[in-house]
């Protein structure tokens, strides 16, 4: 299944910057390696703001809510989560 997923990160201002640091190095551990596996399909960054938009491509609305429940900036994101299907004018077949 793939998913719309929109991210926005709140870091409170006042995270000590070495700590801020540590978790978006992991963050980016993380994505990186969900990417590998064809899970995280796209990521792109939303210009002008901390926040992202992503494509998932993930077995069900578990595995989604799982793999976004480990992300090291969960705490910190508002997430807005939109399944999607294939539309029928849709000239790819790789986009189920």
């Amino acid at each position: 299944m793939l998913f719309h997923v929109e991210m926005v990160v709140n870091l409170p201002h006042d995270m000590p910057a070495n700590v801020a640091d540590e978790i978006k190095a992991r963050e980016r551990q993380y994505a990186q390696d969900l990417q590998a596996q064809g899970k995280w399909r796209h990521l792109w960054r939303i210009a002008g703001s901390y926040a992202n938009v992503s494509i998932f491509d993930v077995e069900n609305n578990s595995e989604l809510h799982e793999l976004i429940s480990r992300l090291p900036l969960f705490p910190y994101m508002d997430i807005m989560v939109r399944p999607l299907c294939r539309h029928p004018s849709s000239i790819r077949d790789d986009d189920r």
